[in-house]
Formats: C-alpha cells, structure tokens, sequence
C-alpha cells in the first residue's frame, strides 16, 4: 500500500483522538475540580491499553520464523535430508525463536549423522551444546551422535593404519574399559616393542597393572618400574608421580611419597588428589602446618569431599585451631551424609530400573 492511503487508514483515528482530547480539554476547563479524577482515569486507561499492544507486538516477533529454516525443517522431517541441510547450516543461526532453534539443530543433526555428512553435524552440535546445554532431549541426542562419531573415527583408523602403535592403544584402551587388565597389558607391551620410548605407554603400562581387582606383588613391583621409567622419558607427568607418591605412602615411606606428591602438585596446579595425598602424608609425619596449605588447596578443588573436610579438621586441630577444626568436622559430617544419599538414591534408581514391570510389561526399554 502506498503512504497516501496509510495515512488515509489512520486518519480516522487521528481524528477521533483529537476530538476525545478537545472534550478532555474543555472539561478540564470547565471543571477543574472533577479533573482531578478524570486525569488518573485516563492514566490507567492508556497504561492498561500498552501491555497488549506490547504483547502482541512481542508474540508477532517470536512466531516470525525465517522461511528458509520453516523449509529446511519441513524437509527433513519428510525425509529429504540432501535438500534440507543447506538450508538449515545457513539458517539455524538467523533465528531468535528457541522452539525453532531445537527443532533445526536436532533435524539438522539427525541429516548430518544419517547421510555422513560429520563435519556438518559437528556444526549443529556445537549450536544445540551452546544454547541448551541441560536439555535432556538435546543431551540424548548428543551421546548417540558423538558415540556414532567415535565409532567412525576409530574404523578410519583401523583401516587407514591398521599397523599403527595407535591401534593397539586404542584396543588397549577399550580393553581397560571393559576391565580386561590383563589383555590391555598386552596391548601396552606391543606398543614399547614398536617404540619403547613413546611417552604415556609406560605409564599406561603400569596403570593397568594396578588396576586388576587383587594385583600380586610382582605386579606391584612391575608398576612401580614402569611408572620410574616413565617419568625418565617424560619428567612432567603428574600422573606417574602420583601414583609413586601413592605407593610410597602405602608403604609408610612417608619422606618419599612427599616428594612425588610435591612434584605432581607443582606439574599439575589442578591436580586435586595430589595435594590430598600430600596433606595426608604430612598430617601422618605430624607436621600439621604444613599439610594445611595443600588440604585447603584440595578443598577448594573438591568441596563436597568428606576425606578432605577430615585431613584439613585434623591438621587445624594439630596447630591448636580448634574452632576451624570443629567447623570442618562439622562439614565432613555433613558432606559424608550427603554423599550417604546420593549414594542410595543411585542405588534405588538401579534397582528401580531393574525390577520387574508391572501388569507382565517388559521392564527392559525398546531397541
């Protein structure tokens, strides 16, 4: 329409209005005393009026949904997944509307996934991960899609270099996993065959073997060797130091697991059974004042720890703070019953999902 006959829709309105403010105006004059009344009136008249302009105004804006994204969307609901991931990689950040938004990522996602298309569905999950990161349906929709890709990665691997020590970590790896300590061992042992000077295997190595249920002595003994020739190919890493410093305390060579515990923390700031190993040993050597400066360290890290809350009560009590020892007494209290409950609600859930459905339905969810 042209502004002349805009101009010609609203003059009716102009009209009206000013004469409704020439009457206002002459009973403003005319009695002064009642407008008083009319002006507070007219007031809430006008404010009463503003919200459903503004709210229509603001439902107008969220139901305004890009063309191009309504396409692409319908498109991939109806299985044209070729045509619709154009449309919504361009589209899915031109909309402000979130209902909108979750439905392109996740249509967009599932396109990507279903056709191969994996640098594109990155792109989606990274949109869906930034704007609902505790949506369940999103975070559902995620651990498929990162699983799938895993998957894919891994059989590129496979079959781009099946002779790679890379295969056999990542065989080594799943077997960890699947708590098969003896197979992944063997997996480790193959890679220092390949190349004994591969940083992190030797650590590996000597992670698996402490990790079967009841490890012997000489698996012990082993580990320890493989951790010490660790940290001579790599002198930075935390984690062999750690567990050094753990075997060492577990021995009651309190001197020596100090200063692998000191070590770790100095390689890894954020390391936070690092600093308890190192409160723990320095509370056992009785020098409490010192063990008080890494336990507050680790509670800062781990609040919510009731091993944390004890050491850091003990080592105050020690150096005769005996109202912050009691306060955190009182938080290791605290802290050991809320785990106490999450650790039951976890059991209940568990047992909950396992028990039988009732009215002879399957408990087991659909593949």
């Amino acid at each position: 329409m042209d502004p002349d006959g805009r101009r010609a829709e609203r003059l009716p309105f102009f009209v009206s209005a000013a004469s409704f403010f020439a009457r206002i105006a002459l009973i403003r004059f005319m009695m002064r005393p009642m407008f008083r009344v009319l002006r507070p009136i007219s007031l809430v008249l006008i404010l009463l009026l503003l919200p459903s302009a503004a709210q229509g105004q603001t439902a107008h804006a969220k139901s305004a949904v890009p063309p191009t994204i309504e396409r692409g969307t319908g498109l991939a609901e109806n299985g044209h997944c070729e045509e619709a991931l154009p449309l919504l990689k361009k589209s899915i950040r031109q909309t402000a509307n979130r209902d909108v938004l979750k439905r392109a990522g996740l249509d967009g996602l599932h396109c990507a996934m279903t056709h191969k298309a994996y640098l594109d569905a990155l792109a989606f999950l990274e949109v869906l991960g930034r704007e609902f990161p505790r949506d369940p349906e999103v975070l559902y929709a995620a651990t498929h899609a990162y699983s799938d890709l895993s998957q894919r990665a891994s059989q590129d691997l496979i079959r781009e270099a099946p002779f790679s020590y890379q295969v056999h970590q990542l065989s080594a790896e799943s077997l960890e996993v699947q708590g098969r300590y003896d197979e992944a061992a063997a997996e480790y042992r193959k890679i220092l065959e390949m190349s004994p000077l591969l940083p992190g295997i030797h650590y590996r190595l000597g992670r698996a073997l402490l990790s079967k249920q009841n490890p012997s002595p000489e698996d012990a003994k082993e580990a320890k060797e493989q951790f010490q020739q660790e940290l001579e190919i790599d002198p930075k890493n935390a984690g062999a130091e750690y567990v050094l410093g753990e075997l060492a305390r577990q021995d009651n060579d309190l001197p020596l697991a100090i200063r692998h515990f000191t070590r770790a923390t100095k390689l890894d700031a954020s390391f936070s059974e690092a600093f308890l190993g190192l409160g723990m040993s320095l509370v056992s050597s009785k020098r409490f004042a010192d063990a008080i400066p890494p336990l507050e360290t680790y509670e800062k890290l781990e609040p919510d720890s009731p091993t944390g809350h004890y050491q850091l009560a003990l080592a105050y009590g020690g150096t005769g703070r005996k109202d912050d020892a009691n306060r955190e007494a009182s938080l290791q209290r605290e802290s050991a019953e809320n785990l106490e409950q999450v650790k039951r609600k976890i059991a209940e859930g568990v047992i909950g999902s396992q028990s039988p459905a009732k009215d002879g339905q399957s408990s087991q969810s659909p593949k």
